[in-house]
């Protein structure tokens, strides 16, 4: 399988060719080949204005979108001896609306399967959404089929989210807002993203800011609960759109929030250990601040489960579609019950 996975952070589009089988009850897997197509200034511009286009619009760049993540993949299986029985594309996220009945990705799964003449499965929010959940997180299920041996699984990428077991029941839900608001304040600063915190490392934290973030409602608020882009945008872009603080000192302030956020989770939930993939994991000072705040034993593994390991995931979500097996659970996203969710398209010779 071929799991390809586009976070709102918009670092670029992660591939992860896997191989997954059943042993003993369990699922295993190796990660064969994996490779991130960083997003062109055109296409990281395109898609963060993509939920203010017309409806036209956004129709032609939802085939766009298509046709480049076939691009990617032809490029990608170019040099590579295995190819996959199928494509399990997660799109980007564009609107996330669980309370008004939606959650969309973009990226034609049509698209890609007739261009690459492979197999795509896409679109695994929806069914979910409709049964009355969330839609969110989808990650969960993978961590507990793939990565179970662990207490919780933390994941900071553009949001930050959790996964764990409860009273035998998998339990997962957003924490905060994570790389989503670390690269919108380092690209004020000509960077892409804070390479290792250094720039936050190096401010000051303001307490008057910390505590506004920090007493969010969203964070009071009881799981299942996810985040959008639509509520970065209303809840904390106005905190910092018109702050006089330097750029340093607003992202040492970002940088305590998120950790005051992670930890506090950690600690209410009384987690022993967490494994830590995402792009934060590499963000030392998010890192140790965490580790200033919990208990917890934080666990960081190989650089390539870092860094692919939710493209790993949606590639087990399009195995378990494929199989009929379930691959949303409701106790994770609030649903009536779980799901086999995910839209297929036949690969065209």
């Amino acid at each position: 399988m071929l799991g390809i996975m586009s976070g709102t952070s918009l670092d670029g589009l992660d591939l992860a060719l896997c191989c997954f089988w059943e042993e003993k009850g369990t699922v295993q897997f190796e990660i064969i080949q994996a490779h991130t197509f960083p997003y062109s200034a055109k296409w990281k511009a395109m898609l963060k204005r993509a939920p203010g286009l017309s409806a036209f619009e956004y129709a032609s760049t939802n085939a766009a979108y298509g046709r480049l993540i076939a691009e990617y993949v032809k490029k990608f299986l170019g040099g590579l001896k295995n190819h996959p029985q199928a494509i399990s594309s997660h799109g980007h996220t564009i609107f996330h609306q669980p309370k008004l009945g939606f959650s969309t990705q973009m990226g034609c799964g049509a698209t890609i399967a007739a261009l690459s003449g492979i197999t795509t499965v896409c679109d695994f929010r929806s069914l979910d959404v409709a049964n009355g959940g969330q839609g969110a997180p989808l990650v969960p299920i993978g961590d507990k089929l793939l990565f179970g041996n662990y207490h919780a699984c933390l994941n900071i990428g553009g949001i930050a989210n959790i996964s764990f077991d409860k009273e035998k029941k998998r339990l997962a839900y957003d924490i905060c807002e994570a790389n989503m608001l670390l690269n919108f304040l380092a690209e004020k600063c000509g960077k892409s993203y804070d390479a290792g915190g250094k720039i936050a490392a190096s401010g000051k934290n303001n307490t008057a800011l910390l505590k506004k973030l920090n007493s969010l409602k969203f964070y009071r608020q009881n799981p299942p609960k996810s985040l959008g882009r639509e509520w970065f945008e209303q809840n904390i872009l106005a905190l910092f759109e018109n702050s006089s603080l330097s750029l340093k000192d607003q992202l040492s302030t970002a940088t305590e929030h998120i950790a005051d956020m992670i930890a506090g989770e950690l600690n209410k939930q009384a987690i022993r250990e967490v494994l830590i993939t995402g792009g934060g994991a590499f963000n030392n000072e998010l890192i140790k601040q965490l580790a200033l705040k919990t208990p917890c034993r934080l666990i960081l593994p190989t650089k390539e489960v870092i860094n692919f390991k939710e493209a790993l995931i949606f590639a087990l979500l399009g195995y378990l579609r494929l199989n009929c097996k379930t691959n949303s659970l409701a106790t994770v996203t609030g649903a009536r019950s779980n799901t086999i969710g995910g839209s297929v398209y036949c690969g065209i010779d």
